[in-house]
Order: structure tokens, then C-alpha cells, then sequence
């Protein structure tokens, strides 16, 4: 019996021949689970502009899976943006996340590229006037750090979807329930698109909890308790990893939640497992 759930994963470019290998590694073992898309990053400041681009590329080229590429407003302008867009358009690429991105240097503040967009929502209008591409955008469940208030999170939403974004894909978060009430304001916002829960197994607590941090997620003290003292055990780390994340999607699966984002980090094995557990199972 077909599972389901659907599924899409993130991935980002590699730096290094190894790292190249690895990102391979996690694509072969993850793409007979046939994930809706796959998704892959793009640097702070446009740092990985042209990894990306090859990465998206050789998904395309040398497999079956649908490739998203993610494309930042920061660190390019207008015209260079129209290139790269007209790029993927004629390479055959369909699905673009469209984000604000984030500064190159850590902790500055954000201002616009010169000549570039300023927002996400220019962005995605500019995207869907210069072609029908499918664009997924960011949201986030417990408010954007630079947000306001939640009613400030969901009018920056509620513009890029009136610009054209045609899904809205989440931040990480680990309680359901802020998840939850997130859409529900949503949904009284007017805002009908798919809103997709961003899952993170979480595979080195010390370096999530930087993550959080930067996205303004909350990491429940709960979860320090149950990482304490594995800093050197791997496998158990593994182990408390699907657990965590395990109950985070069945208990979203039995509020009505039929589709999952996973952020990989580039590695397969919690999030096969993950997806085991969602009951799909490989295509063969």
C-alpha cells in the first residue's frame, strides 16, 4: 500500500571532492523513496552561486528527480538574476525557492544588493513575470528573527504568495504545536497554499542549537537532557536523533499533515529512516 505522505528534500553544494561524494551518497540512497523535489541551497551572500548551479544541473541531467534551486536576492542584481532565471528555464529547471537571503558576514545587518531586489516577494514577482516557474518561499512558524510579531511573519508570507510563490516551505521547529498554530493563523489570514513542515534530524545538538539560534527556532530543554553526554557517541546520538523527530512527525501526521520537508545536512540515514517510518518505501 502506497504511503501517504509525500516528501522533499534539501540538500546543499559541495566544497570538496569528498563532500561531493557524500552529497551523491545521500541523493542515491534517498531518490527511490521518490520525493516530490529536492531542493538545493545557495550561500550566505550568494557565497555558492555557481556549486549550486552545477549541483542543480547534474540532478538534472543524471537522474529522475525534480530539482528546486534555491535563489537569493542578495549578492546579485536585477540583471544578473534575469540570467541566471533564463538559465535554469532553458537548462529545464521548473521549481525555484525564492528567498531574501542572508548577509555573507555573520551578524550584519541585512541590506539590499544594489541594483538587486530588495525583498522576497520582488523576487518572486520578477521570477513569475519572466517565467511560469513553480516557487516555493520561506516562512517561519515561530516569526522571522527580524519580524515583528507573528502578524508581520504572515504579511510578508501573504505577500509573496500574492506575488506568485505557489507553496510556502518552513523553518525547522520541534514542537508540533507551534507548527500547528502557525497554519491556523494562516489559514485566517487568507493565506491557501501549501504550508510545508521543514524537518531537521537533528545529527550534532552543539550545531543545531547555532541554527536555532540564527532562525529564531526554540529548542525545547528537553531535548539538551536527552543529547547530554553524547557528544562522542554517535550512534546513540542517531538513535535520539529519529526518536526526536520520529514523534515530531506523527504527531503532525495525526493533526492532518500529509507532506514533509527534510533538511538532509547532505545525509541520508536519519531521514531514509524517517521516511521508513512515514511508511514509503522504495520505488523499484
Amino acid at each position: 500500500m502506497p504511503s501517504p505522505f509525500s516528501v522533499s528534500f534539501e540538500f546543499f553544494p559541495p566544497k570538496t571532492p569528498e563532500s561531493e561524494e557524500a552529497l551523491w551518497r545521500a541523493i542515491t540512497r534517498l531518490a527511490p523513496l521518490s520525493p516530490k523535489f529536492v531542493s538545493v541551497t545557495y550561500g550566505a551572500g550568494g557565497s555558492t552561486r555557481e556549486r549550486t548551479h552545477r549541483t542543480v544541473k547534474r540532478i538534472l541531467a543524471e537522474t529522475e528527480l525534480v530539482p528546486a534551486a534555491h535563489l537569493t536576492c542578495v549578492g546579485s542584481t536585477q540583471s544578473e538574476i534575469h540570467e541566471i532565471a533564463d538559465a535554469y528555464w532553458e537548462s529545464g529547471v521548473r521549481h525555484i525557492v525564492a528567498l531574501r537571503g542572508d548577509p555573507s558576514t555573520a551578524g550584519a545587518g541585512y541590506e539590499p544588493t544594489p541594483d538587486g531586489y530588495a525583498w522576497a516577494s520582488d523576487l518572486v514577482a520578477s521570477l513569475k513575470a519572466r517565467h511560469d516557474f513553480d516557487i516555493s518561499v520561506a516562512t517561519f512558524p515561530e516569526g522571522h528573527p527580524e519580524a515583528r510579531s507573528l502578524d508581520a511573519e504572515l504579511d510578508n508570507l501573504k505577500r509573496k504568495i500574492d506575488a506568485g510563490a505557489t507553496r510556502a516551505i518552513s523553518q525547522f521547529f520541534f514542537d508540533h504545536g507551534t507548527f500547528l498554530r502557525f497554519v491556523d493563523r494562516a489559514r485566517k489570514a487568507g493565506i491557501t497554499v501549501p504550508i510545508i513542515p521543514g524537518i531537521m534530524p537533528v545529527t550534532n545538538f552543539g550545531q543545531m542549537t547555532k541554527f536555532a539560534e540564527m532562525a529564531g527556532a526554540t529548542v525545547p530543554s528537553a531535548m539538551a537532557l536527552m543529547f547530554d553526554g553524547l557528544e562522542n557517541d554517535v550512534e546513540t546520538r542517531k538513535l535520539v536523533a529519529v526518536t526526536i523527530a520520529a514523534d515530531l512527525c506523527q504527531k503532525l501526521a495525526d493533526a492532518g499533515v500529509k507532506e514533509f520537508h527534510f533538511y538532509t545536512l547532505n545525509r541520508a540515514d536519519l531521514t531514509y529512516a524517517l521516511c521508513h517510518i512515514l511508511g514509503l518505501r522504495p520505488v523499484r
